[in-house]
């Protein structure tokens, strides 16, 4: 039988390494691996990929992303990329003078060190925009930044109390300065406009083709239900699965509404049959265990400090009750359901691999691969339970690096020991731990070759500064298996992630071998050609 598509003359990265030069694929699935006897299968149909050095590799998987809400930012107000506060409000005005038409201005993405402690006013906000409310959500989606129209219109007052899962940020004399974190978001986002289904459909389209032109062919869909004010994906990935439009390989995560308990559980069950169809599984489920370090609402086994260096009496939020969590694990992990905890503090760490151990105990053995996402601080003491546990470390490697909203939001709330339990890719990999890797999109790029610049490296692409925390680098074969191989198991797609005779062919060609060039180079690295099961679903231009 003739191979459909023959990939020739290049590297090729197999589970045993950078150790055969020729591909054959047959229909979806890869059918010989090898070198000059694979030419064999060449027929007068088969497409022949000359790599002409270039490296081949299993296709790119994100273990946590939201490409929805991605999607929809970027036909919004999209503040991805500006540093100051004068670009980010030169760009809140240029947008909202291009569409006049548009009752509020939505979007997000803004940095939270361009402003001071990362809390920016409503008196910036409606210097640029003061007649419609404007709901712009940070960069990492834990707070969102409102005017004063928008607080007007949602009843926002000084006598307004904090909600339990959030906090309004106030003025000097009381008054809600104009930044709502985690929950208080909810208080002006449930007035925003709703999105419609053609809108959720085009956004998990184009956000596809944006991760397709990375070599992402598979994904693992951080929350699929309604939180915050974030859109519910799940029509837009059941219409795509039914349509066919769906070429990425999709795992829902359900969202764990935190406001209730186990008695959603039979509902969870019923979502999950409903939204599974094609390339789309819903068979996971989020539960949001804390917050992030930088507006202190990340759990903390002991409290953070104040700007003095003093202590203080903030241990973080725990959004989900710490003695019933175990409880609800136990039960969804005998339901067969996944748990794809968000864990940032060393506290909401050691919750979650408490409730995956009174699984273990409860239910024996079990193949649900639970994961924790972030993994921001890890106290050493939980290091190796990830291993023992078989808990998946889901890490996010853009963030391990010095930068603004690290060095100065973070490291000194932190104090100096626990700086050093940040983002621990080494230990966790000399541990035993199975790692998998993701991006958080929009909260950071989704570039999978910047993240492995990162993970390598430990700094920022194109950065000349310190190297933050040098003894977590992991090696590149290390950081593409978490990318690749990692990131498959995570989602349990066990015929993907590895290039060898019986895999599906989701497959990567990147335009050079990064192995051939120093790792301060790896970001320069670009996807060529992406292919899931075979069929080609980007190609650069002159690929």
């Amino acid at each position: 039988m003739h191979a459909d598509l023959l990939f020739t003359n290049g590297h090729v990265l197999t589970p045993e390494g950078r150790t055969a030069t020729a591909v054959a694929v047959t229909g979806d699935r890869i059918t010989a691996v090898g070198h000059a006897e694979v030419h064999d299968l060449a027929g007068p149909g088969t497409q022949v990929v000359d790599l002409a050095g270039r490296l081949l590799l299993p296709g790119f998987q994100d273990a946590h992303v939201h490409p929805v809400p991605a999607g929809l930012e970027l036909t919004q107000c999209d503040l991805t990329g500006t540093k100051t506060a004068a670009d980010t409000l030169a760009a809140v005005r240029a947008y909202a003078d291009a569409h006049p038409e548009r009752e509020w201005i939505t979007g997000g993405g803004w940095s939270m060190e361009a402003f001071e402690g990362g809390t920016p006013t409503k008196e910036l906000l409606d210097s640029v925009v003061a007649d419609r409310p404007v709901y712009l959500p940070n960069r990492d989606h834990h707070g969102a930044w409102v005017n004063s129209r928008a607080l007007e219109l949602a009843g926002i007052t000084r006598d307004t109390p904090d909600p339990a899962d959030g906090r309004i940020e106030r003025d000097a004399s009381g008054e809600p300065a104009g930044t709502l974190q985690e929950g208080a978001m909810q208080l002006v986002g449930r007035l925003t406009p709703p999105t419609t289904p053609g809108d959720r459909l085009a956004a998990l389209l184009h956000a596809q083709r944006h991760l397709h032109a990375l070599g992402i062919t598979a994904w693992q869909d951080a929350i699929v239900g309604k939180f915050a004010g974030m859109a519910d994906p799940s029509d837009a990935y059941l219409t795509a699965a039914r349509d066919g439009s769906l070429t990425a390989r999709v795992v829902g995560a359900l969202w764990w509404d935190r406001e209730r308990g186990a008695e959603q559980i039979p509902e969870l069950v019923e979502r999950r049959a409903a939204l599974s169809h094609g390339r789309f599984r819903a068979c996971s489920v989020k539960l949001m265990l804390d917050g992030v370090a930088e507006t202190g609402t990340a759990a903390l086994l002991d409290p953070y400090l104040d700007k003095c260096g003093c202590v203080t009496g903030n241990r973080g939020t725990s959004f989900i009750d710490p003695d019933q969590l175990p409880k609800y694990v136990v039960e969804l992990d005998a339901l067969g359901f996944q748990c794809h905890f968000h864990a940032l503090g060393d506290r909401a760490v050691r919750n979650a691999l408490d409730a995956v151990e009174a699984a273990r105990e409860a239910n024996g053995p079990s193949d649900t691969r639970p994961h924790l996402a972030h993994l921001q601080v890890v106290h050493p003491d939980d290091v190796a339970r990830f291993a023992r546990l078989g808990a998946v470390a889901n890490i996010q490697p853009l963030w391990a690096a010095h930068e603004p909203q690290m060095d100065e939001l973070t490291i000194p709330f932190l104090g100096p020991e626990r700086a050093l339990w940040q983002y621990p890719f080494g230990a966790l990999l000399r541990s035993g731990a199975t790692l998998a890797a993701g991006s958080d999109w929009p909260v950071s790029s989704p570039d999978p070759l910047h993240g492995i610049h990162v993970a390598v490296n430990r700094v920022e692409p194109g950065s000349t500064g310190p190297v933050f925390l040098p003894g977590e680098r992991i090696g590149l074969a290390e950081a593409l298996t978490a990318y690749t191989a990692g990131s498959a198991y995570a989602n349990h797609l066990d015929d993907t992630g590895r290039v060898a005779a019986g895999a599906l062919a989701d497959l990567v060609v990147l335009d050079r071998d990064p192995f051939a060039a120093p790792p301060e180079e790896i970001a320069q690295t670009r996807v060529a050609l992406t292919y899931v099961g075979g069929a080609e679903v980007y190609a650069a231009d002159g690929a």
